[in-house]
């Protein structure tokens, strides 16, 4: 099946590069672009895409708040918003106003193509160096709540052997610390492709609909490190 996008980003440079390398992929097609928030409400009235990709910073209405009346007409629509801010605060409010991805424009091309995918899918999707930021927003939190019980930081880790491989943990353990597939990959010295069945194995052995959630399950379980 074909995944039909459209790319609102005031940058026409910037958006001519995405549209290339989400052209690289056969099952994707880019059916409109668009320079801000109005822009994508009239499209996504005419064109009904898949997913919009959407950048934060625009002019007459930002990606936030264009997302926000996107979802009110049409709940079901699926947005991969596009930042050069890895702030929690910003990672939050894009998530909350009802958006499924959270991309930083230092990204690669192979994490553009993996967030169309587990976003069209249905799941959600946050740039590495965003989830490795939230993992360590959730070791401050817990280390400052944890006056007078026992800190969850200062249990001892506790691999799922009883469920993944140990190659399945290290690949785990390596995107709790925020690494992208291609790192993952360099970091074991395997081919990305062997990272992605690592990935969707762990996924599917957790339960979970995707990398993030697999994170935040494993750290509330003990089984990989914060660092």
């Amino acid at each position: 099946m074909t995944t039909t996008i459209a790319i609102i980003d005031d940058h026409q440079l910037f958006r001519e590069g995405v549209k290339r390398i989400l052209d690289f992929e056969s099952s994707f097609k880019v059916v409109a672009e668009g320079d801000d928030g109005p822009d994508a409400l009239s499209i996504v009235d005419t064109y009904h895409p898949d997913v919009v990709i959407m950048d934060i910073n625009m002019p007459t209405m930002n990606g936030v708040e264009a997302t926000s009346q996107l979802l009110e007409r049409y709940p079901d629509s699926r947005v991969i918003i596009l930042s050069i801010h890895d702030d929690e605060n910003y990672v939050t409010h894009a998530l909350k106003t009802g958006a499924l991805g959270y991309l930083l424009k230092e990204m690669d091309a192979d994490a553009l193509i993996e967030a169309v995918k587990v976003v069209a899918a249905g799941g959600s999707y946050l740039h590495p160096k965003v989830t490795h930021n939230l993992v360590r927003d959730y070791r401050r939190l817990a280390t400052d709540e944890a006056a007078g019980g026992e800190n969850i930081l200062n249990l001892e880790i506790r691999r799922p052997l009883h469920l993944l491989t140990r190659r399945e943990c290290e690949v785990l353990q390596l995107l709790a610390d925020g690494k992208s597939n291609r790192g993952i990959g360099e970091t074991l010295f395997i081919s990305e492709k062997t990272v992605k069945n690592h990935v969707s194995n762990i996924l599917q052995k957790m339960n979970v609909n995707d990398r993030t959630q697999a994170v935040v399950y494993a750290i509330k379980n003990g089984w990989v490190e914060v660092r």
